[in-house]
């Protein structure tokens, strides 16, 4: 049994002091998700390897294969751990809407943002590079909870919709453009250009995302936008 294996405490075949001495991990997988995190946080996806999450949790550059079939199977597990998590904090928020819709979608806003903010690894391991859950060594799981995190923002769209009682017909093109929002904001927020207040960038998305609802309700309503909307559609 080689010193990497999942179990606890020292070799049988050598103990304390003596020579062939190696430590077990007991919980290999779960220390190679949390040196990931660290390291996605400091460099990105797609900035290191599998073999330094290896050095980081002291174990040799084989040891992970045991878990993971390459680098991206790793950002892409971590990615689903972060997803749950984000699904679990984002749903407590809409708490199914209550009061109304445009108060929940508020703390839903803001409960994005915290979470950003407080996990950069999980959140760049998410949406860094969409490639890594479309990978064939994703697990199925990853993918089901990222659909998941874009099925919800799209029925809490419906809901402020039927709210104001507009069509709902573009919901979704409504939940795009209020994810990609949001995630530009998170961007700037990670990135220091809010000085890293939460409440500032927070203010910003509430107004930008009120604009874009109230931008989808004139146009459902046919009412004529102020600013033209430049024809995007593809041409015949």
């Amino acid at each position: 049994m080689s010193a990497e294996t999942d179990g606890c405490g020292w070799s049988a075949g050598g103990g304390f002091g003596k020579k062939g001495r190696g430590y077990h991990h007991g919980r290999l997988r779960e220390a190679l998700l949390a040196a990931a995190r660290g390291l996605i946080s400091e460099r990105g996806p797609a900035g290191f390897t599998l073999a330094e999450a290896a050095k980081r949790v002291g174990v040799t550059g084989a040891a992970p294969y045991r878990h993971f079939a390459d680098r991206n199977a790793l950002v892409a597990a971590l990615a689903q751990e972060g997803f749950e998590h984000f699904n679990e904090k984002l749903g407590s928020a809409w708490d199914s809407g209550r009061p109304d819709p445009v108060t929940a979608l508020r703390r839903r806003g803001n409960a994005y943002l915290a979470f950003a903010k407080a996990e950069p690894g999980l959140y760049k391991a998410m949406f860094g590079d969409a490639g890594f859950l479309a990978g064939p060594t994703a697990p199925p799981d990853a993918k089901i909870a990222a659909q998941k995190a874009f099925d919800e923002l799209v029925r809490t769209t419906v809901a402020v919709l039927r709210h104001f009682c507009a069509p709902e017909n573009n919901a979704r093109g409504l939940a795009v453009q209020i994810w990609a929002m949001t995630h530009g904001v998170v961007e700037l927020l990670l990135a220091g250009h809010f000085c890293g207040e939460a409440a500032q960038a927070g203010a910003v998305l509430e107004t930008a995302v009120a604009a874009l609802v109230e931008g989808e309700i004139r146009q459902s309503l046919g009412v004529k936008p102020v600013f033209p909307r430049e024809d995007i559609s593809p041409k015949k």
